[in-house]
């Protein structure tokens, strides 16, 4: 079985996840499913079929949460030296070449990305483009816009 990258941040995220899911939502279905049931005839009743719907998606959930985390590998950004290298887990502080804005990611695991929030997928065409980069170094990212031109201005391990 391959490993999964993810930060501390994203495993706790997830495991926060699972318990609310175990803890919380598995015990409100199955108390949703004994009242419906107990309201007489299955084959019309839609609030047992909803309930049935949601149970689905819960335990698929579970235990894809389950995998997901018995397959990580719980990387701490703030242990990672990389002698200044971009890796997993890396804050990258970029300039575009092209128009001098700066924007700042962290190179994370696929379940923690979010754009919005600055983190970057580990196979995003950015990441892929500046993993193994240092300081100064310009990364070409192929874009559906065309070749974009960062330069990389510093590299963190927070």
């Amino acid at each position: 079985m391959t490993t999964i990258p993810i930060t501390t941040r994203g495993a706790e995220k997830l495991k926060v996840e699972l318990h609310q899911l175990k803890t919380v939502d598995r015990p409100w279905v199955i108390n949703a499913i004994a009242e419906a049931r107990a309201q007489g005839d299955l084959s019309e009743n839609a609030e047992y079929d909803a309930a049935k719907d949601r149970q689905g998606f819960i335990e698929g959930r579970i235990q894809e949460i389950e995998g997901k985390l018995s397959a990580a590998q719980i990387i701490d950004p703030v242990s990672v030296d990389a002698g200044g290298k971009v890796v997993f887990g890396s804050t990258v502080a970029l300039e575009d070449e092209d128009t001098g804005d700066k924007v700042t990611y962290q190179i994370v695991g696929e379940d923690e990305a979010d754009l919005k929030l600055g983190l970057v997928n580990i196979s995003s065409p950015i990441a892929r483009a500046l993993i193994g980069k240092a300081e100064g170094d310009t990364a070409e990212v192929v874009a559906p816009g065309g070749i974009k031109r960062y330069e990389i201005m510093a590299v963190h391990y927070i």
